[in-house]
């Protein structure tokens, strides 16, 4: 086991455990009660963790960005069975609690292993054609994953958790419009959590619980969370600086809060207003160690300027104006035999990376192309603001244009064929030579307003 997946898991319960004991010997806490609240906080938070990393740009030493992030979106399963766990013996549940755990991991992990790569195996085997007809099927597979899960006393957490690291680290086409629309969901979640934490929370207890919070978070920060670090990450030898930063940036929230709402919405008694402390224990989380962590980078000398936190092409075209296209050097290109500083390219792009013979090879000046190599090139993305210059046009078996090809169809002076997809869903760069097909679909460029200006600027 890596050093992410003893973080991820026995490190969530050192950490829990040891804020337990301090709620109980130093706060006076019930002990249950203070495991529980222990539990519910001994996760750290992914989206504040990454947010934190990617909007200051922080480029840490020896891999450390990758391991919090896969730390911090990995442990929230633990969390939730030590809850599920602690909650039981506070309702005094007759359930095992051995049984429990392992019902928990085993069940989550087959049913997120399994419908996982059942799912890869859908989407690169069958094309989603109509429009957010990919992005329901994905979300039904997300809600059918956890009832499953949850139905044979599974984690749910775990198995989303495990199906959506199948998903997200495996290529496919869709996975975009994916990515686009579950960034919109995440963003209208957390409107919705804090509305819920609004219509919960009580100003007078926030106010009270204000001291208790930031005694348990400075403990955490100071001691719980080192401690499980030191006394973990001693075999894989870290470096000192690493297991300070690491230890800092142990920050908590949405999860915590969402599971201590779970706990109060279970009817167990507690003698100690859970809600109000967790809430003030991720407020100061929060203020505190997500303040500290560009300074931290900085004078702990874990920032590397040769490295990003931003790794993929797929990332940068999945999250900003930038696009790549790919095109083929075939045995007739004149591309054939040329250095790439021959290529004399007068517009703004580049030559981003080659593949050939499945090796990526960095592109040069002297970089000679041969034939099969596939270019890639990037530059940025084309929006269309008006949304209305391109036709698509699905040929049925009854249209004129099926059989005959592009160069002889009757089509205007301002309008040009730029892409066509086949019935089987492969996309084609359309060439005169090129017979359209029965559910071939055809996009359309129609420039006529592009004419239309061009007149109106030239007087005429």
């Amino acid at each position: 086991m890596g050093p992410t997946g003893l973080w991820a898991s026995l490190g969530v319960v050192f950490t829990a455990g040891l804020t337990g004991l301090f709620c109980h010997y130093v706060l006076g806490f019930g002990l249950v009660e203070s495991m529980l609240l222990g539990a519910v906080v001994g996760s750290t938070d992914y989206a504040s963790v990454s947010n934190i990393l990617v909007s200051k740009n922080l480029n840490l030493k020896y891999n450390t960005a990758s391991l919090l992030e896969i730390e911090s979106g990995s442990n929230d399963p633990t969390a939730y069975t030590m809850t599920m766990v602690f909650l039981a013996i506070l309702t005094g549940s007759d359930l095992s609690v051995p049984v429990l755990i392992f019902r928990q991991v085993f069940f989550g992990g087959l049913v997120g292993f399994s419908v996982g790569y059942l799912c890869l195996a859908v989407v690169r085997k069958y094309k989603f054609n109509e429009d957010g007809l990919f992005v329901v099927f994905i979300a039904a597979l997300m809600l059918g994953v956890y009832g499953m899960s949850k139905l044979i006393g599974g984690n749910g957490f775990l198995a989303l958790y495990i199906a959506g690291i199948i998903l997200g680290n495996n290529e496919y086409v869709g996975k975009k419009e994916v990515v686009f629309f579950y960034d919109g969901l995440s963003h209208l979640v957390q409107i919705m959590l804090f509305f819920l934490l609004g219509l919960l929370s009580n100003p007078r207890n926030i106010f009270h619980a204000l001291p208790l919070g930031l005694a348990i978070m400075a403990f955490m920060t100071l001691v719980a969370r080192p401690l499980s670090v030191l006394g973990l990450m001693a075999p894989f030898r870290l470096k000192k600086n690493q297991l300070a930063l690491i230890s800092l940036a142990g920050i908590r929230g949405a999860a915590a809060i969402a599971f201590a709402i779970m706990a109060v919405n279970t009817g167990a008694g507690l003698d100690i207003d859970l809600f109000h402390i967790v809430f003030a224990i991720c407020l100061f989380s929060l203020l505190i160690q997500g303040s500290l962590m560009a300074w931290a980078t900085k004078v702990l000398k874990m920032f590397d300027p040769n490295d990003t936190v931003l790794k993929t092409f797929n990332y940068y075209q999945d999250k900003s104006k930038l696009g790549f296209i790919q095109t083929r050097v075939t045995d007739q290109s004149m591309f054939v035999g040329m250095k790439i500083k021959d290529l004399k390219m007068v517009f703004n792009f580049i030559i981003a990376k080659i593949e050939r013979d499945g090796k990526t090879i960095i592109p040069r000046g002297e970089t000679v192309l041969k034939e099969g190599d596939i270019i890639v090139m990037g530059g940025e993305s084309h929006f269309d603001q008006s949304g209305q210059s391109l036709l698509e046009i699905k040929l049925a078996p009854c249209h004129a244009w099926v059989g005959e090809r592009i160069k002889d169809l009757d089509i205007g002076e301002n309008e040009l064929i730029v892409m066509l997809q086949t019935a089987q869903g492969g996309v084609e760069i359309p060439r005169g030579d090129t017979v359209l097909q029965v559910d071939d679909r055809v996009v359309l460029l129609q420039g006529e307003k592009l004419q239309e200006a061009i007149d109106h600027e030239s007087g005429q």
